[in-house]
């Protein structure tokens, strides 16, 4: 199977928002040696102007564009530059997200004295930079008549997490739209338009990391722990484990796959704790 989703993305192009994250890099990185197309879309220009250096070593097909997904005209410039370099788009991979110390709970930061900023920062980026860019690519697949969309939700969508209210609902959020999405563009524009999303469990992430890891000891913490112990596998994951289900949305291999939601998790949303 995995061979034929190699002859299958080969040449796709694929938009990645997000594209310099750890998560981002790393399924571009893969898809890219696999042949597709890759345009890297991230706001963290030194990010990309490293990912894009490898990319060009390695003879990795792509272009790289400072973009924020929270601004609808720099998507739309993003977008004219793609379609002029490759001429199409056929898959849209929203990775842009993330969570910061500002919207966390803790002994230090009662929910009560969360930053409106903060709070807005984490909601925005991860719902509202989901949506924006489904606006924006979504359109040019409506054009096309087809394309795959494959939205990142987590497992704090499934069962709210403590300390991350703002991620929390904003990745509910991202499960709703996406349901939301996959049905509007089959009724309305193309029963060839796919939506779906991947939940990931528990990766480690510069986001997340010090939740999850004490800085001094390097240990687990306290919260790092008990995902561990209410993961069946009992490890974190690795941004590789992300890769197999995003090449199988992206590839025709999954045609009736629509409206989807699927957990990558190491059995954390089937375990019930005893």
């Amino acid at each position: 199977m995995t061979q034929n989703f190699s002859e299958e993305l080969e040449d796709m192009v694929v938009v990645i928002t997000g594209g310099a994250g750890i998560l981002g890099s790393t399924i571009a990185r893969n898809l890219g040696e696999s042949g597709g197309k890759l345009a890297l879309l991230d706001v963290d220009e030194e990010g990309l102007e490293e990912l894009s250096g490898e990319f060009s070593r390695k003879e990795i097909k792509h272009i790289s564009l400072k973009t924020n997904v929270l601004s609808k005209e720099s998507l739309n410039e993003a977008r004219e530059k793609i379609i002029d370099k490759y001429g199409r788009l056929d898959v849209l991979i929203n990775g842009a997200g993330g969570n910061k110390s500002e919207a966390t709970t803790g002994e230090d930061s009662p929910f009560f004295d969360l930053s409106e900023d903060g709070l807005k920062w984490v909601f925005n980026l991860n719902f509202l930079g989901t949506l924006l860019s489904c606006q924006v690519f979504g359109e040019e697949f409506t054009n096309q008549g087809r394309g795959s969309i494959i939205n990142i939700s987590s497992m704090a969508a499934i069962t709210p997490l403590t300390k991350t209210p703002a991620y929390s609902a904003a990745k509910a959020a991202v499960s709703n739209f996406t349901q939301w999405l996959a049905v509007h563009m089959s009724r309305n524009y193309s029963t060839d338009i796919r939506v779906n999303a991947i939940a990931p469990g528990f990766f480690l992430t510069q986001q997340n990391r010090y939740l999850l890891i004490d800085a001094e000891s390097e240990e687990l913490t306290d919260r790092g722990q008990k995902i561990i112990d209410h993961t069946p596998m009992a490890r974190f994951g690795d941004p590789e484990d992300l890769v197999s289900t995003v090449r199988w949305l992206a590839s025709p291999e999954s045609e009736f796959v629509h409206g989807s939601i699927i957990p990558i998790d190491g059995g954390f949303s089937a375990f019930g704790g005893v």
